[in-house]
């Protein structure tokens, strides 16, 4: 399918997605009213243009590129990054708001804004020189420049620091070589924040553009997770990267931990929207679904099923809460960001599964969006920092032993 079938598809099913979240503890309380706006605006964006398409574009393993754009438009590329470089300037909350929301549409599509957002942006403006700042973010923001960030390679994963690649001073430019893999939006991307190690061994981050000779970005297939979204490698073969694009304001693995940082805290409100999501699907389906003269959902074991999923959710949405007010304070701590991301996505596809089994057969097909999120949550909780890793960052925290050495 292209693009215009997918436009017919999404007149054709246009207004079928009626989600109304969940909020048990009231949290909305919590909320300003431009929270609220903006977690609405984004909301309907998702129901307008993602909800009719998603299912077809994950059943084609299709990236639909033609969102990019509408992302900028409406703001989900790096709402916390100032405005003077055409970032929203908001806060937290409205980051993570915004976060949730797409994914409750799709993890693949938070994907694309949070690498955008927090893993291309967010370095540029943190450690980059006022020149890139102008260069790049304004056109990172609207959505005319699609990024993704290099860290992960083929041998190193949760350990960044073995990286291999590497790049030399050659007088007027730097010479980078090495690879990357598992890279979110690589076969779209214009621009790409690569960290790399230089001659001394201290890994430092340059900014890499298509069209570059030598740097190639080929695209992963055979996914079975997050098949919307678009993941592939950066080849670097003796690339020329002049030396203004080196990020001057960072130096070690604190440049690339900091951004993921933020990233991961998007992910701990995404997965609120996924959860959300297969709730509200198991709920609507319990009700209408009818076996021995009644609703299934008259029957007890589908009530626990459904009270646990609540309660997990409203438990998530409450640690979220707090964590956003932390990081609007500058308070919020890696371990803490680390127990928000680990918890709420196992929370995610807990309810995923139970979810699954609540619409029995049903669940495994496209007319439900049970078994997409399922999967997509399985490369959720790997990605940013494995399950188990955030469990030994937290145990560093708790006892100051350091069990990654």
């Amino acid at each position: 399918m292209n693009e215009t079938d997918y436009a017919k598809l999404k007149a054709d099913r246009a207004g079928m997605d009626r989600f109304e979240h969940p909020d048990f503890y009231l949290i909305d309380e919590l909320l300003t009213e431009e929270h609220k706006m903006i977690r609405g605006s984004v909301r309907d964006w998702v129901k307008r243009e993602i909800s009719p398409i998603i299912e077809q574009a994950c059943q084609d393993a299709k990236f639909p590129y033609w969102i990019v754009r509408q992302l900028g438009e409406i703001g989900c590329f790096g709402p916390q990054i100032p405005a003077e470089y055409g970032g929203g300037g908001l806060d937290y909350i409205s980051y993570g708001l915004a976060m949730q929301e797409l994914e409750r549409g799709d993890s693949g599509v938070r994907s694309t804004a949070s690498v955008q957002g927090s893993l291309v942006m967010y370095p540029i403006s943190k450690f980059g020189s006022e020149e890139q700042k102008h260069k790049y973010l304004p056109k990172l923001a609207s959505g005319e420049y699609l990024g993704c960030f290099g860290l992960t390679e083929p041998d190193h994963g949760s350990d960044p620091g073995g990286m291999i690649t590497r790049f030399r001073d050659a007088g007027d430019h730097y010479v980078l070589n090495g690879a990357k893999m598992w890279i979110s939006n690589a076969p779209f991307a214009d621009v790409a924040v690569v960290w790399a190690k230089d001659e001394e061994g201290v890994v430092r981050g340059l900014i890499v553009e298509r069209g570059m000779e030598g740097f190639s970005t080929p695209e992963t297939h055979n996914k079975w997770s997050l098949r919307a979204s678009a993941t592939g490698e950066l080849v670097f073969d003796n690339v020329k990267v002049p030396k203004e694009n080196l990020l001057p304001g960072v130096k070690g693995l604190k440049g690339p931990l900091t951004c993921l940082n933020s990233a991961r805290y998007g992910i701990s409100w995404g997965a609120i929207g996924a959860a959300m999501d297969c709730y509200t699907s198991a709920v609507r389906y319990a009700a209408q679904r009818k076996q021995f003269g009644k609703p299934i959902g008259a029957f007890q074991l589908q009530q626990k099923k459904l009270s646990e999923m609540l309660t997990e959710i409203t438990k998530a949405q409450l640690l979220t809460w707090r964590l956003g007010v932390l990081m609007n304070e500058g308070r919020a701590t890696p371990a803490q960001i680390s127990m928000a991301k680990r918890n709420n996505v196992e929370m995610a596809l807990n309810i995923a599964r139970e979810a699954r089994q609540i619409h029995g057969g049903m669940g495994i097909t496209g007319e439900y969006p049970i078994m997409r999120h399922m999967m997509n949550l399985e490369s959720v909780i790997t990605y940013e920092g494995t399950h188990d890793i955030h469990l030994l960052i937290l145990g560093y925290e708790i006892t100051g032993e350091n069990a990654f050495v």
